[in-house]
């Protein structure tokens, strides 16, 4: 069956029953790009997509997931073969940019400003999903996909005895009965085969969202005449990045789109900021000109060129299993959900679509069962990213503390994850024992900093403004991590490096409890003392200032990085 057409009316194909390779529930960036991916791996496969929504989709969909960082723009610009399209048709992404709250935020020159001045040495772009969909369904099409646009899937009967299980799918007038080996759900929040088998697992992480798209630019830098201020980043780099306004249990984004168009969210933890302050667009503008009145302000002077108003309530997720060797599969949102600062999900798609891909692979070639192995390293990688935002919001609007916490977040990414996927060996980890245990051990460590970034703002709520921190000129070892991830290193070297990277994160995660809680033991507060003995005699945070100790004595590592670039803050902290 392999004459396929990409059928966006939902009238030219179908009229039969069909037997496939895969049926790919669910059309979006996550089940066209895994389509494109299978068949860029094994071009005779029959694969069929089936959409719910008609195609094309508006350009600037209205859709989560406009924002790419390294894994996922690596992804589609290398593993897939698009980079044709992201450097023509989408926008260059100046990194991450966060204004930590100050005062009344109603001046951002006087903000903690975290962000690059120069351009990162790897790519990443920001995504017009809908631009981006259409191309994909028409790039998949272009490979053999079957792509049913406008039609559901009513019913599916997995049949993991049989050779093939059985799908219903509701056409234009009648039904079309699918025969396929495989399954794969990329439905996104429907979930459709999640919920079919009881899959769904719920996490802590419970956080609410409300955001809009906006036909206009609107460019931070324009919120401040100040020349110093606007020196400090090269002319109009600014607005190109992911810009983030953070504060005491909230962040708001604005991502620039390719088609001119703006998309602006608020992220709130409700134990802080409850979602009804902000679910509809009076009540979210009225909820920014409290919190963010410069963005408000930019809203308001162009509200008529407001194009639509979304909201997502507890919108993170898990499950309890992705992948099985019945040949049924769950991928993108489908899966797992956890939060879109970092931008997450389009990572955790590309990883997802790349082991799925090797699952039907390995398995139409006879080769040995993966699933187990591949869902656990999935499952792992899912929760490496969790621990980042599980009771964080609290830390957000602390300038200290959140700017600390990004770079180690970033230095997380590419350390251990980044470097394997780049690589491409979170497939072999069944037979790498070794990098598989370093994520394990980048996990712990992971979880215990996310653990000590709380304990610590709890402690110190010091405000801070007018400084500016460039991650790069505060850290000179960034650049190495983040290349790095792009090395090429045969298997024997890249082992060496990922055992390297872990010591590193040991390294870093001991300089943090050293220095903050040297500076806290001269603290007046007694809470905040405590808390500093605390850390030096509990077992792990301990053994970690112990590793940090030793092994800055051969490679020391500036600790400005913790104190906003402040290094006479940071002079006792060997003691």
């Amino acid at each position: 069956m392999k004459s396929a057409q990409h059928d966006q009316q939902a009238g030219t194909r179908g009229q039969h029953d069909a037997e496939v390779d895969v049926l790919i529930i669910g059309g979006g960036i996550a089940g066209l790009t895994l389509a494109i991916q299978l068949l860029r791996a094994r071009p005779t496969l029959d694969v069929m997509i089936a959409e719910r929504l008609p195609h094309p989709v508006a350009e600037a969909a209205h859709k989560v997931g406009e924002s790419s960082v390294e894994m996922q723009a690596h992804y589609l610009r290398t593993v897939l073969g698009l980079q044709e399209h992201l450097d023509g048709e989408q926008l260059h992404k100046f990194g991450l940019r966060m204004f930590i709250t100050h005062g009344d935020n109603t001046d951002i020159a006087r903000r903690v400003e975290y962000g690059q001045i120069t351009h990162a040495p790897l790519p990443a772009y920001q995504i017009d999903r809908g631009r981006l969909e259409n191309y994909l369904a028409k790039k998949a099409a272009d490979l053999g996909a079957i792509f049913l646009s406008g039609r559901q899937v009513r019913d599916i009967q997995l049949r993991p005895e049989a050779e093939r299980h059985h799908a219903t799918i509701q056409g234009e007038s009648h039904l079309v009965e699918v025969s396929p080996r495989w399954i794969v759900d990329a439905s996104g929040r429907a979930s459709v085969l999640k919920r079919k088998l009881g899959l769904q697992r719920p996490v802590s992480h419970q956080m609410n969202a409300s955001w809009l798209r906006i036909d206009t630019e609107i460019d931070v830098e324009t919120w401040s005449d100040d020349p110093d201020w606007r020196r400090r980043v090269p002319c109009g780099l600014r607005r190109l990045s992911t810009n983030h306004l953070m504060g005491h249990g909230y962040w708001v984004w604005l991502i620039p789109l390719s088609s001119g168009a703006t998309s602006i969210g608020i992220v709130a933890d409700p134990r802080i900021h409850p979602h009804s302050g902000f679910n509809t667009l009076d009540k979210a503008l009225g909820w920014l000109a409290d919190h963010e009145p410069q963005c408000a302000e930019a809203i308001r002077h162009d509200l008529g060129r407001v194009l639509d108003f979304r909201v997502m309530a507890n919108y993170a997720y898990s499950a309890q299993q992705v992948y099985s060797a019945d040949r049924w599969c769950l991928t993108g949102e489908a899966g797992v959900s956890i939060d879109p600062l970092y931008s997450s999900g389009g990572d955790l798609m590309g990883i997802s679509n790349g082991l799925v891909t090797d699952l039907i692979i390995n398995a139409l070639d006879g080769g040995q069962d993966r699933a187990l192995i591949h869902n656990q390293v999935y499952l792992l990688l899912s929760q490496i990213w969790l621990v980042a935002y599980e009771d964080q919001y609290p830390v957000l609007g602390n300038a200290r503390v959140i700017v600390a916490k990004v770079i180690w977040d970033t230095i997380i990414y590419w350390a251990v994850p980044g470097l394997l996927y780049f690589h491409d060996r979170l497939r072999y980890l069944s037979e790498d024992l070794e990098s598989l245990a370093a994520l394990y051990r980048t996990w712990e460590v992971h979880t215990r900093i996310q653990q000590f970034f709380r304990e610590w703002n709890a402690v110190d709520s010091a405000t801070a403004c007018n400084v500016f921190a460039d991650p790069y000129s505060l850290m000179d070892i960034l650049i190495d991590l983040h290349t790095g991830m792009d090395a090429g290193l045969p298997p024997a070297e890249l082992a060496a490096q990922v055992a390297k990277n872990v010591a590193l994160l040991e390294q870093l995660a001991g300089q943090l409890f050293a220095v903050v809680s040297a500076r806290l033991e001269a603290s007046p507060s007694a809470e905040a003392r405590t808390q500093a003995r605390a850390w030096r005699t509990e077992t792990m945070s301990a053994e970690l200032i112990k590793k940090y100790r030793k092994l800055n004595e051969a490679n020391p590592i500036d600790p400005s990085w913790i104190s906003l670039g402040t290094r006479a803050e940071t002079a006792a902290e060997a003691g």
